[in-house]
């Protein structure tokens, strides 16, 4: 029976990860992580029984602790919480599900320990790629990686030669304002940019989804988990999220992941790895589906691409700014102090005014993040 322990287990990818556990019955969940919403949490440590539990907050934490004195769950918190999930040591699988560069240090941690990571915090490598792949070769252990996209990647790669890919082909949906002009986004609502036509998601990546970011946030991180160049990336707005993504060889034969726009599958596909196994729900019925299009992204009303091939071409610590920068702004936005559009000029700018470093480590990464989060406050 394989171990594992899901941080971020309250949240959309954290949760879809329990119904795949539930299905099928013989995988563990030895720990679970999340960052304040202890109701759902204690539920979830009640049904699966985890020896560890890590709550971000400290004061929900102690909360959670007095809810739970009946059970034999530990209770951490903190960034020492979420690492001590991370490193359990009768665990073989992380399940990284957690939002944001938060997740960089616990990866690290189960990395070095040897674990193997399903990854669904794109940030990790996007900010610290570079240590990331060269730690998981250096202790033998794998990335699986969760998020739609990546995973279609990951299957058409399964048992061939990465050496003769030419292109990566990532899709995108195009989000809910795809074929918006720029004027009429200046009166975007909250409520507008969580609609996404295809996917259930958290807010977040919802807004990332809207602004095209979060497929600058793809490419950074197919960049560096399939070892490919960035201008051998390419993005393509497919509409009905039919075509997941698709891998182009060499000799010219493209290989696609098609499926009904599902998480389960992509998560079931990491935690199962290389096995396929049994996933109820729909099926995609091409009698139906009729034709399939695609068409180029709409970069220069949606900046969250080309800013975030800017931040990849310039490397070091500017990807982390890029990132920083947006999660600080979407966390605006959804909180109603910006507009839709300012995202993108909050982006811009935090990239403008830093100074970049080459080849940051750890802490000069952690540290480009606070810089930028303090810049963005003094301004905003």
């Amino acid at each position: 029976m394989k171990t594992i322990a899901v941080l971020g287990s309250t949240g959309s990818i954290g949760t879809q990860t329990l119904d795949v556990v539930r299905q099928h019955g013989d995988i563990r969940v030895a720990a679970l992580g999340a960052g304040k919403n202890i109701d759902l949490l204690e539920k979830q440590i009640r049904e699966f029984h985890p020896v560890l539990a890590a709550v971000w907050d400290e004061k929900k934490a102690a909360e959670l602790k007095t809810r739970i004195a009946d059970t034999g769950t530990k209770v951490v918190s903190g960034m020492e919480g979420l690492v001590e999930l991370a490193v359990l040591q009768e665990t073989e699988l992380l399940v990284t599900a957690i939002v944001g560069m938060i997740g960089i240090r616990p990866t690290m941690a189960a990395l070095e320990a040897g674990k193997d990571i399903a990854l669904a915090n794109k940030e990790t490598l996007v900010t610290a790629g570079h240590l990331i792949m060269e730690l998981a070769q250096r202790r033998g252990a794998r990335i699986l990686p969760v998020d739609s996209e990546p995973s279609a990647i990951f299957q058409c790669l399964h048992g061939e030669n990465k050496g003769e890919v030419s292109r990566l082909l990532i899709t995108a949906s195009g989000g809910p304002f795809r074929g918006w002009t720029r004027d009429r986004l200046q009166s975007v609502r909250v409520e507008d940019a969580l609609k996404h036509p295809n996917w259930s998601m958290g807010p977040k990546i919802t807004v990332d989804s809207a602004t095209l970011v979060n497929k600058g946030l793809e490419v950074m991180e197919a960049r560096w988990l399939f070892g490919v160049r960035l201008e051998q990336i390419q993005v393509l707005v497919q509409p009905r999220s039919v075509i997941h993504s698709m891998v182009e060889f060499r000799d010219g034969a493209v290989l696609a992941q098609l499926g009904t726009p599902d998480m389960h599958l992509p998560i079931q596909y990491a935690l199962y790895y290389p096995r396929r196994l049994y996933l109820p729900g729909e099926r995609l019925d091409f009698e139906k589906l009729s034709e399939i299009t695609f068409e180029r992204p709409d970069t220069e009303t949606f900046r969250g691409l080309p800013l975030a091939l800017k931040a990849a071409s310039a490397g070091g610590t500017m990807p982390t700014v890029f990132n920083a920068a947006n999660e600080r702004a979407v966390d605006k936005f959804l909180k109603r102090k910006i507009r839709f559009l300012d995202i993108y000029e909050i982006i811009e700018k935090a990239m403008d005014h830093h100074k970049k470093i080459e080849h940051p480590n750890l802490r000069e990464i952690l540290e480009a993040e606070a810089e930028t989060y303090d810049w963005i406050e003094s301004r905003w």
